[in-house]
């Protein structure tokens, strides 16, 4: 398989980008257009949009309209480009690229960015408890499971175990990036299944956890190779980053080939769990399967 052969769902893109540009943050004291400016800024730079894409794929895969959970979509969206914001800052990764233009602090200053991502992850729950549509009770499950995706036992507390250096072992690794990079990938595909009405605990709801677990790890190992082996043109950011902070990855950890071989090992798991959880068929969710393990940027 090669990326010449993968398709994106770009149409599920596209609708993202009309949503997502559409958003405004408006405040009621005078004077914070800056900020907003900041924010904007960030959230429009583009990219694959890979965590809303799956949410409407996922979407599409459980019979759910998938403009019904835009709202959803966009609120991953907008985590997702608060935590690049504070990746890139000088106390964690200082990288001056994101997206193939200067970072957020280094167009508005590190004080502005971590405003400007402290305002995205708010602006997130308030998006996703006033305009998405549905069941009180199913809203709030997503907006819990989506928090937790997000803090201590998730994306953030992921990103404390990368900063404190205390990862010692293939599974600490694994570990790390299953709560760094895997909890919010894993959202986007729990939190739809809970706006359609699943039981957080069910085991229908526990297969697709697994899908999106093997996903999230699969990015994560193609992200690891792809820091040695991209361009800073193709990455849209700084190539060898990883290696310039001294950090443990798939690649250091298991060789170059070593990696490549554990990605594909994953993609074949995530494949067949989710031909277990999908046995109709989810092509748009095969295809970001692939794009992801076939990625070149």
């Amino acid at each position: 398989m090669s990326a010449a052969t993968v398709v994106y769902p770009d149409h599920l893109r596209a609708q993202v980008d009309v949503y997502l540009d559409a958003l405004r943050f408006p405040s009621r004291a005078p004077r914070t257009d800056g900020l907003e400016e900041a924010m904007r800024y960030s959230l429009l730079a583009g990219g694959k949009r890979i965590r809303p894409v799956l949410a409407l794929a996922t979407a599409d895969a459980v019979g759910l309209d998938a403009s019904a959970v835009l709202p959803l979509a966009a609120a991953l969206e907008l985590i997702h480009t608060y935590s690049l914001i504070h990746d890139d800052l000088p106390a964690m990764d200082d990288d001056a690229l994101r997206r193939g233009r200067p970072t957020c602090h280094v167009k508005f200053g590190e004080d502005v960015a971590i405003l400007a991502g402290d305002a995205l992850y708010a602006e997130a729950f308030r998006h996703l408890l006033t305009a998405q549509p549905g069941e009180a009770d199913r809203v709030l499950a997503a907006a819990r499971e989506l928090a937790a995706a997000t803090g201590v036992d998730g994306m953030v507390g992921g990103q404390y175990l990368d900063v404190a250096g205390v990862s010692e072992t293939p599974a600490d690794l694994q570990r790390l990036h299953e709560l760094k990079t895997g909890r919010l990938i894993g959202a986007a595909v729990i939190c739809v299944l809970l706006l359609a009405g699943a039981p957080e605990d069910a085991d229908t709801t526990m297969g697709w956890r697994r899908f999106a677990g093997e996903l999230g790890v699969l990015f994560q190992i193609v992200d690891d190779i792809l820091d040695v082996t991209g361009t800073d043109e193709g990455l849209g950011k700084p190539q060898g980053s990883d290696q310039r902070h001294g950090k443990r990855t798939y690649v250091t950890e298991f060789g170059l080939e070593g990696a490549r071989k554990l990605a594909s090992q994953c993609h074949a798991t995530a494949r067949a769990t989710l031909s277990g959880c999908a046995p109709q068929g989810a092509a748009e969710l095969e295809q970001i399967t692939d794009f992801i393990f076939t990625r070149t940027s």
